[in-house]
């Protein structure tokens, strides 16, 4: 397995690392420091062949055009090693996020800064073609720090690749769009969002594998929503609402990334300050959420964290502890247990793990 970790800091260490993975141990070794392309990464996926990893860079500028970046990587089969292809403008500032589509026709994006998602075409060589649709979110909300105006955090396309939604801190809702493969668009549905309690700012957004329930992870009110989730028309409906955060921890914190393990029974979101993954069971009959435990980071501010495809390995990027720490998967009680295997990257954001095998 290959881990490729982003890294949020532009010049000397920014960008995509690669290591390998040791599934018997969750060791990790160095592959490569990639030098070409993205030079401020924020967040990486795969396409479903696992031929490509694309890059949110969070750029001001993307060769002269004022702006973020999306970023295009061969990925080298038998090394894990990525070849630079191009980039592409990614529609408006500070992306934060990105997804491929299932077809793996398509990359749509997020981009924090001024409220933009964008939709861009993966070519037969894996390289991206310019921005064939795109949307900007309009509105505001209750926190006069951050909520000034629209944050997209993140944009995920959900299994039947019909829908996309949106997280927005900014706005406090999630944004959803009719997805069309044939040509990349978006459309809004009807209704076109769902609503989220005014200053919980909505982040990272997950459906889960039974197609029934979803997930939200918010950053300013550190909780975890659970929705029911129709297939076929795309809708939300929010069912439940937990903390994230211990009940005896009043020091600051922020919410970041949201999984659900591969065997649907639990649920994994990283929380910035108290510097932990809180680990939730999801009933398998109802979808309700309970909260396990908490297990520390090792490290400060973990922004990122992959589930290995086995669902037997944790990784976590601890953004402000320069530093990335691997875990045990407990498949039966969820919980977590530190390998002892641990590496240090400078500002690390992402992660994204791929089994070439």
């Amino acid at each position: 397995m290959f881990v490729y970790v982003s890294s949020f800091c532009e010049g000397a260490g920014g960008g995509v690392r690669v290591y390998s993975l040791a599934s018997d141990s969750g060791a990790l070794e160095f592959v490569q420091d990639v030098t070409e392309g993205a030079r401020s990464a924020l967040y990486a996926d795969t396409d479903p062949q696992q031929r490509g990893l694309y890059v949110a860079d969070s750029v001001t500028d993307c060769d002269g055009t004022p702006g973020g970046a999306v970023v295009a990587y061969a990925i080298d089969a038998a090394s894990g090693r990525l070849t630079f292809l191009n980039r592409q403008p990614s529609g408006g500032t500070v992306p934060c996020y990105l997804s491929v589509d299932n077809t793996g026709g398509y990359v749509v994006a997020a981009n924090y800064g001024d409220g933009a998602v964008s939709v861009l075409p993966i070519q037969a060589d894996g390289s991206l073609g310019q921005i064939v649709s795109s949307a900007r979110h309009q509105g505001s909300s209750v926190n006069e720090e951050r909520q000034t105006g629209p944050h997209p955090h993140s944009i995920v396309l959900d299994p039947t690749n019909n829908y996309a939604y949106s997280a927005d801190l900014g706005i406090d809702m999630i944004m959803m769009y009719r997805f069309d493969a044939a040509d990349g668009s978006l459309s809004p549905t009807d209704p076109p969002h769902v609503s989220v309690k005014a200053g919980a700012g909505p982040r990272h957004f997950k459906i889960h594998p039974n197609r029934r329930h979803a997930f939200l992870i918010t950053e300013l009110d550190n909780t975890i929503i659970r929705y029911s989730y129709e297939e076929a028309s795309g809708n939300l409906t929010e069912c439940q609402t937990i903390p994230a955060l211990p009940a005896d921890y009043s020091e600051m914190s922020y919410c970041s990334e949201i999984l659900i393990h591969p065997n649907g029974r639990f649920l994994y979101g990283s929380n910035r300050g108290h510097d932990s993954i809180v680990i939730g069971a999801i009933d398998e009959g109802t979808g309700e959420l309970s909260v396990v435990g908490h297990e520390p980071t090792q490290g400060g501010f973990p922004r990122g964290f992959a589930l290995d495809p086995s669902g037997r390995l944790l990784v976590a990027a601890n953004e402000n502890g320069d530093s990335i720490y691997t875990f045990w998967v407990n498949e039966s009680s969820g919980t977590l247990e530190a390998t002892g295997h641990s590496v240090e990257i400078i500002k690390p954001t992402g992660v994204k793990i791929v089994d070439l095998e």
